[in-house]
């Protein structure tokens, strides 16, 4: 083999091998952001469930607290 179809043949497998890194480099990476997307949308969930159960719990108590008043009536006072 010539000197020059050498220096052609180890170019492209420094060529090849560096593609094919870098290539898995970026995979990996993308892999990583799409897993830190799905922990942030089941963060974003859990609050959104913790919120509407919480609105739930309140609409109750209120609908508790008119029940209770026709009972019996509270005087409030409204001097803060």
């Amino acid at each position: 083999m010539s000197r020059t179809a050498k220096f052609t043949l180890i170019a492209a497998i420094f060529i090849s091998t560096g593609t094919v890194w870098g290539v898995h480099h970026l995979q990996k990476k993308e892999k990583e952001f799409m897993h830190a997307g799905i922990l942030r949308d089941e963060e974003r969930r859990t609050k959104k469930n913790k919120f509407q159960k919480n609105k739930l719990e309140l609409e109750q108590q209120l609908i508790l607290q008119r029940e209770y008043e026709k009972i019996q009536p509270v005087k409030r006072n409204d001097n803060r």
